[in-house]
């Protein structure tokens, strides 16, 4: 692990694995480098590209600076492009993918981007918001496995999936990171229209044909809105393609430009 040095002081912990071109690869809600899909993604991509992970500001190594901002977020993805060697790939999952949307209209130096299931919508009421304020009052009233289990049941979650959550082993990790729930709901409720065509570079965005309708909608929309976007239905499961699937598949798209 190495740390670098956002903007505003915040510590990032990041690390880089891998030989090739370099591929940047942000996390989801509740994702850093010791928990969620990323460090397996890595692996399965380092025999192409020299991939850095990096823990988002409030998870894992690195700092949380307050008042958090979701500007500050797209700096800390500047740092670590910076140390990655820019300009570089970036592959974002969910509200990872609206952050590597933000940075790419910022004009970081992003020179393709893939997304997994953005969830962006523009055609109906967002709550966004709400939830992130829904969100902090539960952490400041020291509810935070209610702010989880919240989180989850209001962005759509399969009860199913959600069902015993507050059991499994990685419940407390998930606890530990509770307050930065309300952060990826600002990061994509920053997301507009007018950030959409603002992304020059050209975008893949994936769903999995296992996804709800929902999910897959948001997919199409946000290929067909942006300048270069392009879209790609590949098997899986709910919000989620396996890195079996989903390595091969990137590795076209930035390699070769296609998919």
């Amino acid at each position: 692990m190495a740390t670098a040095t956002s903007r505003d002081g915040t510590r990032i912990g990041f690390e880089r694995t891998g030989t090739g071109p370099a591929l940047v690869l942000v996390d989801a809600a509740g994702g850093f480098r010791g928990f969620g899909p990323m460090k397996s993604l890595a692996e399965h991509l380092a025999d192409r590209f020299t991939v850095v992970i990096y823990d988002r500001r409030g998870r894992g190594e690195s700092g949380d600076t307050r008042p958090y901002a979701v500007e500050r977020e797209v700096e800390d993805l500047a740092t670590v492009i910076e140390e990655a060697g820019g300009p570089v790939f970036v592959h974002g999952f969910s509200s990872g993918a609206a952050l590597g949307l933000l940075g790419a209209a910022a004009g970081l130096p992003i020179s393709m981007l893939s997304l997994l299931e953005p969830p962006i919508a523009f055609d109906e009421p967002s709550r966004k918001s709400e939830l992130a304020a829904e969100i902090d009052a539960l952490v400041a009233a020291g509810r935070r496995a209610d702010a989880v289990e919240h989180f989850h049941t209001s962005i759509g979650v399969p009860p199913e999936m959600t069902a015993g959550m507050r059991q499994a082993p990685f419940f407390p990790t998930l606890e530990g990171i509770a307050h930065t729930l309300a952060y990826d709901s600002r990061v994509t409720e920053a997301v507009s229209p007018a950030t959409l065509r603002s992304v020059a570079v050209p975008a893949l965005v994936v769903n999995s044909e296992s996804s709800d309708e929902r999910l897959r909608g948001w997919a199409q929309e946000t290929a067909a809105a942006l300048p270069q976007g392009r879209h790609l239905p590949l098997k899986g499961e709910w919000h989620g393609v396996p890195d079996d699937v989903l390595a091969p598949a990137l590795a076209e798209f930035f390699l070769h430009g296609a998919i």
